[in-house]
């Protein structure tokens, strides 16, 4: 255990620049508070009326992809409006009671790339108290872009405040220890944290690459300038590795100037023979004084880690009530599955933590930490053992491949090291807990967790072998370590048919009583459709005053409501794409709403999707969603989006006798080489564009087939580019197109 500890106390600056309390039904921050609590008071909706749910409206924000990007926005709800963003840059504020659009801002981040986790999860908000009410950019909304900008917006009208930074944004790539070596290596995929009247940001990094990754640096921007305040290294010069850096999202107390930042590892992930010793404030969570970015105290869940077993998790904040006192604590939530709870002023658990042996590394050049943190058992929330006896199959062929893959891996239990030979990473680096996180309902004394158990097999390959290696396994991840002497691949413990070996449930949902430190219940969450129950999931969970728990994140696509006392699944309803993000709640027109981001995710081939979607109850007043076809004659412009290319497009539908026609205005790059047809049914929109392409010297035809949304503001689907361009079979994208004003 490594704690280093400064005594906390409450500064007059963060006392006088705290901001006030949020309204009862807004959302204001990522986590619902600046601890992140994922807790909010409503209690409209109850175990006796959750059945009831219906959707109230959908919304589309026009960034879908086909396979690639990750809207795991959280909606940010107050002054009546609803803010949300998405992987390409945009900012859209909602009327959260309808979902009809206020404004639109588009940051325009570039698809060129392989950004390895092209996501984003939502922005940040600060209100300027000192500035007068008509003045513009009052309240600010913060976002922060894969492409490593941060950006401050008026929250009224979605122009970027030309008072902070250049023009409204600063680019987080200046000043770094280890400049990035391609635009994708280094961004932002969390929201920032505000606090001190500053915007505190983290950062994604390419961090299984090379040893001299760019470092996980922390950095506070003046809220109203952007001017730098105060920056903080988890690994320092003189240090070569970098990384250690804080991708998730961070939580702030602002009465006591407090801000709580969860680290990754150093770099590379899996092999630390250039970064010898505990790397102490990698895998950590770190107090920071908000206002300075001192070093309060850090508190290590992993030392020297070879697991890529980063803190993924925001820290989460609440007042815990154990043995007759009340005592300001932080929940810290790992991938191994293990919850530490630690009193927040100093980082001194509440609960014990024993420092136990661990397996050794067999690999020239490594030196595995010889202890690591253990939790009571009771806090310890997924499996931490696997052997070739509990393999899992559908057949009885699977059941013997995963029993002879488990057998042939080395696995001596959570901690042992990545070898030569393979071995299994168990739970794997998608958690235990991930991302996803925790939710305290501090009233109750409740903590609920989503956590995954999938089994992973991680061997390292000898430098001279890295090439070889990708050539006999093109579907595994195989990673450089540049700088080291070995190279990784890395795998799911899958059977043939895509099964994993361990055995279900692949992901559960459990609340723990805080004061006594014990499970209540565990359920699995979700399904793998035909295979078993429990599903590996991503977004997390949020409680509400009502005693219900809703959660989405799982590979069915469905949004869920739970009984928070019992467990029992009260509710569910099916969600056009997969939500890998976390479910908010908030009042609009007297009204209690769900809404949730169903954007699809990759890696977890759930549909892809751009789609925000607001459940409430029926009755009087309650909106309908629009369902309705309309007119499609006018003016739109927008993209057509295939692979790493956007290519913008102004279109005019009009109509002749009884068919439609289509009029290009601009399309960039290439030449329309003949009549554009359009043809509808319903909602549905054709339309067939024949071009050349002279760069290339060649020709094609772009067919885009899709939907009118949003009112019938947005028309957007899937593109097929047939033709002698791509040299191959057709290529497949996306288009969106906005309705230009009348």
């Amino acid at each position: 255990m490594c704690v280093a500890v400064v005594v906390a106390g409450t500064s007059p600056a963060a006392r006088s620049t705290a901001q006030t309390a949020p309204r009862t039904g807004d959302w204001p921050a990522y986590g619902h508070d600046a601890g992140g609590t994922r807790y909010s008071p409503l209690a409209e909706l109850t175990p006796r009326n959750v059945a009831q749910l219906r959707i109230a409206w959908v919304y589309r924000t026009g960034d879908y992809l086909r396979d690639r990007g990750r809207f795991e926005a959280a909606p940010l709800v107050l002054d009546g409006m609803l803010y949300v963003s998405t992987p390409l840059g945009r900012v859209i504020a909602l009327d959260p009671a309808r979902g009809t659009e206020r404004w639109r801002y588009d940051a325009r981040v570039s698809l060129e790339g392989d950004y390895g986790d092209f996501a984003n999860r939502g922005v940040a908000t600060w209100l300027d108290e000192t500035r007068a009410q008509a003045l513009p950019c009052r309240r600010r909304i913060f976002l922060a872009t894969v492409d490593a900008r941060l950006i401050a917006l008026d929250s009224r009208i979605g122009r970027p405040c030309a008072d902070f930074g250049t023009g409204g944004e600063v680019d987080l790539t200046g000043g770094l220890r280890h400049a990035p070596a391609y635009h994708w290596e280094y961004g932002v995929t969390s929201p920032p944290a505000v606090a001190a009247g500053l915007v505190i940001v983290g950062s994604a990094v390419s961090d299984n690459q090379r040893v001299d990754a760019p470092e996980g640096v922390v950095r506070a921007f003046d809220a109203r300038t952007g001017r730098l305040r105060w920056s903080w290294d988890p690994v320092p010069a003189p240090s070569t590795a970098g990384a250690a850096n804080a991708w998730s999202v961070l939580a702030a107390d602002p009465a006591r100037d407090l801000v709580f930042v969860p680290t990754g590892s150093a770099s590379p992930d899996f092999y630390g023979g250039q970064r010898p010793g505990a790397n102490a404030h990698a895998n950590s969570v770190v107090a920071l004084r908000a206002s300075t970015g001192r070093l309060v105290w850090a508190f290590q869940v992993v030392h020297h880690d070879l697991w890529d077993y980063d803190v993924p998790a925001q820290p989460v904040l609440f007042t815990l009530r154990h043995g007759g006192s009340s005592v300001p604590a932080v929940a810290v939530a790992t991938k191994m599955g293990h919850l530490f709870i630690l009193d927040r002023r100093t980082g001194a658990p509440l609960f014990p933590i024993e420092e136990r042996p661990v397996p050794a590394s067999d690999v020239p050049g490594e030196a595995a930490w010889p202890t690591q943190p253990f939790p009571v058992p009771a806090l310890r929330l997924a499996p931490e053992s696997l052997a070739a006896a509990d393999a899992f199959g559908t057949t009885p062929d699977a059941r013997r491949q995963c029993r002879d893959r488990i057998a042939a891996l080395r696995y001596d239990g959570v901690f042992t090291p990545p070898s030569l030979r393979g071995t299994i990473i168990f739970p794997g680096d998608i958690g235990g807990m991930n991302w996803s996180g925790v939710a305290v309902d501090e009233r109750r004394g409740v903590l609920i967790a989503p956590s995954n158990r999938l089994a992973m097999a991680v061997t390292l390959i000898p430098r001279d072998s890295v090439m070889a290696a990708r050539h006999a396994h093109p579907h595994s991840e195989i990673s450089a370590q540049r700088g080291t002497p070995f190279g990784m691949m890395r795998d799911v413990l899958f059977d043939s048919a895509g099964v994993p070996c361990n055995p279900p449930p692949w992901g559960t949902l459990a609340a723990v009583d805080l004061a006594a430190a014990r499970v209540t219940w565990e359920v699995p969450l979700g399904t793998v459709p035909g295979v078993a129950a429990g599903s590996i999931n991503l977004g997390g969970a949020m409680i509400t005053g009502g005693g219900l728990v809703f959660i989405a994140g799982t590979v069915d696509q469905r949004l869920r409501a739970f009984d928070e006392v019992t467990g029992r699944e009260l509710w569910s309803a099916g969600l056009p794409a997969g939500a890998q993000a976390l479910p908010v709640t908030y009042l609009a027109g007297g009204r209690q709403y769900v809404a949730v981001a169903a954007g699809g995710h990759d890696r977890l081939h759930t549909t892809m999707g751009d789609y925000v979607v607001a459940f409430t109850l029926p009755g009087a007043g309650a909106p309908v969603p629009d369902t309705i076809a309309a007119p499609v004659e006018g003016a739109y412009a927008g993209e057509i989006r295939v692979g790493g290319a956007a290519i913008g497009l102004d279109l005019t539908i009009g109509a002749t006798a009884d068919s439609l026609t289509g009029l290009v205005g601009r399309i960039d790059s290439i030449r329309v080489t003949g009549p554009v047809t359009v043809r509808r049914a319903g909602r549905s929109v054709t339309i067939r564009v024949p071009f050349d392409y002279a760069a290339k010297r060649c020709a094609g035809t772009i067919a885009a087939t899709g939907e009118q949304w949003n009112g019938a503001r947005l028309l957007e689907g899937d593109v097929e580019v047939s033709g002698s361009c791509g040299g191959g079979p057709p290529e497949h994208g996306t288009f969106a197109l906005w309705r230009r004003a009348q």
